[in-house]
């Protein structure tokens, strides 16, 4: 069963399109990513999903119920997890549980025993009467997913989580993320711009570029998209050296980025002599080499022609090789 499902969802502000047409069915109880960088759409896309802004075009169904035509229907079977950080810092953790219960008519019984329950499964329950004022910045974070849970929601909305937080608490909050949505059933929605993040939890991801879904699937159909492994190289006449990989047909594709080729090989162990022989022979040094199986963040460069990362800083440069001979 569909729990969400969109239809031409667009959005404009003014001649910014953020959302472009957007086409999309999340299932019942699926854990779904929307992968992107800062200002692709991620975060707008929700908002419509969530009745905080109304859809420019388009339609999107909430199990069933239009985000337009039944918006209060809609908010009271969501949930949503912020980006900023919306816990109120003069009340005690367990306290913002039980006003939220109470905003959303949970039944008194009901809301104290889900309160407690999900303290414990966030394990903030030894800080439970600690106003929030004193929590961590990943406290807080788990504080949240607990609140977000309280009323029973079919869908959940989780909008970039994890911002912010070191490597290690944010690892943390995945696994909490990961234990609610399996004891919980609920449907999750989890936009990021974090590539290990989207690999990690989701069970399919939509890569969203400029407003469009450019690329639907499992992280592993994803990455098996890719079609080889993965050499990276670093050198100096990258410009130059591109020429002489023309020749290459085990090189399915190339990109140039940071001073480095990203080459998309078949067989890479077999490969890497090769480059190093044709590197040597035309008086190429190579400074280093590396070999590894593709990523998200290598389907999201094939797709784009940018890192993530290069996006939000202003962009980059990506160079396609099509081979039309055979290997040297």
């Amino acid at each position: 069963m569909a729990a969400i499902k969109t239809k031409g969802l667009t959005k404009r502000f003014g001649n910014l399109v953020a959302v472009d047409s957007v086409d999309l069915e999340i299932e019942e109880g699926e854990l779904f990513g929307l992968l992107g960088p800062n200002g692709a759409g991620k975060s707008t896309l929700v908002h419509m999903l969530s009745t905080i802004l109304s859809p420019t075009e388009g339609e999107a169904h909430i199990y069933g119920n239009s985000v337009t035509k039944d918006p209060d229907l809609v908010r009271s079977i969501i949930g949503i997890v912020f980006q900023d950080p919306s816990s109120d810092e003069e009340l005690t953790g367990y306290e913002n549980l039980i006003f939220h219960g109470r905003m959303y008519g949970v039944p008194k019984k009901k809301r104290e025993k889900r309160a407690r329950k999900l303290l414990e499964m966030v394990e903030l329950e030894n800080r439970a009467d600690d106003l929030v004022r004193g929590y961590s910045g990943g406290m807080r974070r788990r504080l949240e997913l607990a609140r977000g849970f309280l009323h029973d929601p079919r869908v959940l909305y989780l909008d970039e989580p994890t911002l912010g937080l070191d490597p290690q608490t944010r690892r943390r909050i995945w696994e909490y993320i990961t234990k609610l949505n399996d004891e919980e059933g609920i449907t999750m929605v989890l936009t990021t711009h974090y590539m290990e993040e989207a690999d990690q939890l989701c069970d399919r991801v939509g890569v969203i570029d400029r407003g469009k879904i450019i690329s639907l699937g499992s992280p592993e159909d994803l990455k098996n998209e890719m079609g080889g492994d993965i050499i990276t190289l670093t050198m100096e006449d990258l410009d130059d050296f591109s020429e002489e990989l023309k020749g290459l047909k085990s090189i399915l594709d190339v990109n140039k980025e940071d001073g480095k080729f990203h080459l998309t090989v078949e067989n890479g162990e077999k490969i890497i002599p090769r480059l190093m022989k044709l590197a040597h022979e035309n008086g190429f040094e190579v400074e280093s080499v590396n070999l590894r199986k593709p990523t998200l963040e290598d389907v999201f460069i094939n797709l784009t022609g940018r890192s993530i990362r290069e996006e939000e800083a202003g962009g980059s440069e990506r160079m396609r090789i099509r081979q039309r001979s055979g290997d040297r």
